[in-house]
């Protein structure tokens, strides 16, 4: 307290430029250079997400300095006043209520206008983070239930069929249906079980990580893990009760037939040519692609069955990894298409328009755009939302509006120009009529029309004509901010001719921060993307080879067959091969439809009012889906494969049908 020289600096920038107690730091306040020595290093809940409304994180640009009041207070030559309040609000207040009448009373002195917490930036990012896990912690474990009861159910049906004499000479000798239909659910729930170890270990071990994870991007102070008794038990009853669903589905028909049927051998398929023989195609095909033709249209339910559990396993691996999509394409739009600029200078108080010829002869500048920005609230009907409105030039260069092509579009006259997050929260379209708040000088309001929404996927901005701006405000022509294209190898020499600007209160350097976004993100889409390949290559290999498997006991005795007929081991592997290899074909379209859906899912799901996740999926994504599911497919291929050179034709030929 009282000491004039100190201050306390946020942890990000700290850890970023690796700042400790006792070093110094300078920075611009009021227009002059100040020199501070660092006594400490601290967080605050409204800068756990370093941003500038909206933005993304920038923890190397981005700091707080904490001072004492009275000292900063004589620095910007404001002793005895004050330019920002929180409140802390009865229990059962009206924050609304309490909103509106602060700004009436503070309405005659010139304000921003207050806001509830739920509109500041680091709580909505943060909020609409937990909620998006949220929805993620229930709609990709049902995707995974899905896909694992039905590929349970798939096993133990075929198993079941190719031990159909069996559980028929049990029911001979006296076994009841329960007793028999007990004995593959007490199987199941072996199996179930054993799942049930993995995947609560798995499971402690990804909360831990996500956890860990969201603690060092939001520099949370202390988190603790805890997993409830109740959610490991929910998980534990859904789980066995997904596993007793399929095994009774599945052993329902065979332990319904009457021991001396049973004890029978199942009725063959009807032998009629098949589609592609009735069509005149037939004689196309080879002796085993015809073979392999006529097996799969005989059996369509076991194909379709295959197909179906193979295309889940493909949808759960295009949901779990098309975020990097999204998180690409939404750079490149934001990024690059919209903003091709490389530096955004922003003022401490709007300059008149010469100023931009100052910034235009700094060093490695190659090409300026000036901005002027005014603090607004828009309102239509109840909803009511704090924007920042930027004004612009009718063609814009450095910081346009892009489709959905990254093609520039022209900002209109006259009219309003929302985010599409704004727009989503106002709840409003293209040609809808809102009431605008400057929250400037004399706080003028209007009406003005939706003219456009363009697709600023981050943050919730505005944006009119320079000439619009001019009116709305009432004001001569300034700027406020300007983005600024430098030669990157002048990019040091411009940093710091900027640094001695006493105007200039912000530099944002669009590669700095996007350099940091991606050494932030990228771990943890590894680590997200590989956790999710793991699952979804785990089940595609249960899905191919356990359908090979079983196929390899239901047709052992037609294999051999064909082993003594004069077939090599590889032209017999072609035939139950080359309908797994079909299967897997038919399966990846479906596969590829079904992520897209659910990706869909979950971003109709989550909230947007910081951000909106675009529905991206680019073709490396499926690629990648499609090469991971064909060497599941490869693998359990080679494992059948050799089964089938190891079969001992005699013993499977003295098998009795």
């Amino acid at each position: 307290p009282g000491r004039i020289r100190c201050a306390v600096v946020n942890e990000s920038f700290a850890t970023a430029h690796r700042i400790r107690p006792g070093e110094s730091l300078g920075a611009l306040i009021g227009g002059r250079r100040q020199v501070f020595e660092i006594v400490g290093i601290a967080i605050s809940p409204e800068f756990v997400y370093a941003t500038r409304e909206g933005a993304m994180a920038d923890d190397s640009g981005f700091a707080v300095l904490w001072l004492d009041r009275e000292p900063l207070a004589a620095m910007l030559e404001l002793t005895g006043a004050f330019n920002s309040v929180a409140l802390k609000l009865q229990t059962g207040a009206s924050s609304l209520r309490t909103i509106d009448q602060v700004d009436q009373l503070l309405a005659p002195f010139g304000t921003l206008g207050a806001h509830g917490r739920e509109d500041q930036v680091s709580h909505q990012i943060i909020t609409q983070e937990m909620q998006q896990w949220r929805v993620n912690g229930v709609v990709m474990p049902i995707f995974f239930l899905v896909v694992s009861v039905f590929v349970l159910n798939i096993v133990i049906a075929r198993l079941v069929t190719t031990q159909r004499d069996q559980v028929a000479a049990l029911k001979a000798l006296g076994y009841t249906d329960r007793e028999i239909r007990d004995h593959y659910l007490k199987m199941a729930a072996a199996i179930v079980g054993v799942g049930l170890v993995l995947g609560l270990a798995i499971g402690a071990w990804f909360a831990h990580a996500i956890t860990r994870m969201y603690a060092e991007l939001f520099h949370f102070p202390e988190v603790a893990v805890r997993l409830p008794p109740r959610v490991i038990l929910i998980a534990c009853l859904i789980s066995l009760a997904g596993g007793a669903f399929a095994t009774a589905s599945a052993v329902r028909g065979i332990v319904a037939l009457a021991p001396a049927e049973a004890l029978r051998p199942a009725a063959p398929a009807a032998y009629r040519p098949t589609l592609l023989e009735r069509v005149g195609l037939g004689r196309a095909l080879g002796p085993s692609a015809r073979m392999i033709a006529r097996s799969l249209e005989r059996r369509p339910l076991r194909a379709l069955a295959t197909t179906l559990g193979i295309a889940g396993s493909v949808g759960v691996l295009v949901s779990g990894i098309w975020w990097r999509d999204a998180v690409d394409h939404l750079i490149d739009l934001q990024f690059n298409a919209a903003q091709p600029a490389d530096v955004q200078l922003v003022f401490v108080d709007p300059l008149p328009p010469a100023a931009i010829l100052e910034i235009e002869r700094l060093p490695g500048v190659v090409q300026a755009e000036a901005v002027r920005s005014v603090g607004i609230r828009i309102r239509n009907g109840h909803l009511n939302v704090r924007s920042l409105l930027s004004g612009l030039p009718h063609e814009q260069r450095l910081r346009r509006f892009v489709d959905l092509n990254a093609d520039p579009l022209p900002i209109p006259a006259g009219g309003l120009v929302l985010s599409s997050p704004l727009a989503q929260r106002l709840n409003v379209a293209p040609g809808d009529a809102v009431e605008v708040t400057v929250l400037e000088g004399a706080q003028r309001r209007t009406v003005m029309t939706v003219q456009g929404v363009v697709n600023d996927h981050v943050g919730g901005s505005s944006y009119v004509e320079h000439a619009t701006l001019r009116q709305l405000v009432r004001e001569p022509h300034a700027i406020s901010a300007a983005f600024v294209t430098v030669d990157a190898t002048e990019m040091d020499r411009f940093v710091a001719a900027v640094r001695r600007l006493p105007h200039v209160a912000s530099v944002f350097n669009k590669q700095q921060v996007l350099d940091s976004f991606r050494e932030t993100t990228a771990g943890n889409l590894l680590f997200f993307t590989s956790l999710m390949t793991a699952f979804a290559a785990s089940i595609a290999i249960g899905v191919v080879y356990n359908s090979a498997r079983i196929a390899l006991a239901e047709r052992s005795w037609e294999l051999a067959t064909l082993r003594v007929l004069g077939f090599r081991d590889s032209e017999a592997s072609q035939l139950l091969l080359g309908e797994l290899a079909l299967e897997l074909l038919l399966a990846l379209p479906l596969g590829f439809a079904l992520g897209y859906s659910m990706a869909a899912l979950l971003i109709a799901l989550t909230p947007t009012d910081a951000y909106v996740i675009p529905l991206v999926i680019w073709p490396r994504t499926y690629a990648f889906a499609a090469l991971t599911m064909l060497a599941a497919g490869v693998a359990s291929a080679l494992l059948v494969r050799r089964r089938v050179a190891q079969l001992d034709l005699v013993a499977v030929l003295k098998t009795r049908e």
